[in-house]
């Protein structure tokens, strides 16, 4: 119940809509899918299970969907601490390793084939961690649990086939 309870604030915390906009779409595992027809988009979204070290913010990926901009499945994260300018921002999933493009303290793929690469490696692994180094040097490290990710990033388009 905590892991919902923290799913449901990371989300709202995420996304600078009124509250009221946004619908549940559902809850899968530790994913949670949501809807927000005013803009329109729909997103899953995972709180990081655990971190290295002090965070300074609540840390979680999602998985994006804006159909009036033709934007499908576009992952994003969002670090516990901010990042050194100087280091990267890399997602590991069942073996292979992701760069992602950056700022301080967010991630997103660099193109819509990686998006789709993540997807797949997401969609067959247990775990996925977000690993960067910290403006103070320190390893960060952001680990997720990938069980209901599939399903949840299915009903998100699913969620936004209706808005198109």
């Amino acid at each position: 119940m905590r892991a919902l309870a923290v799913l449901i604030a990371c989300s709202l915390a995420a996304v600078s809509m009124p509250v009221a906009a946004r619908e549940s779409l559902g809850i899968f595992n530790s994913w949670g899918v949501f809807r927000d027809p005013t803009v329109p988009r729909c997103y899953a979204i995972a709180e990081s299970e655990e971190i290295t070290g002090k965070a300074e913010r609540k840390s979680y990926v999602s998985v994006g969907f804006w159909p009036e901009r033709n934007i499908r499945a576009q992952i994003h994260v969002r670090l516990s601490r901010d990042r050194s300018s100087n280091s990267r921002v890399m997602v590991g999933i069942g073996g292979r390793r992701f760069q992602l493009t950056a700022n301080r303290s967010d991630g997103w793929s660099q193109d819509k084939r990686m998006d789709s690469a993540i997807i797949a490696a997401l969609r067959s692994a247990n775990s996925m961690t977000i690993e960067s180094t910290g403006r103070d040097g320190r390893p960060i490290v952001d680990a997720y649990l990938l069980r209901g990710a599939a399903t949840a990033i299915d009903a998100a388009s699913l969620g936004c086939s209706r808005l198109r």
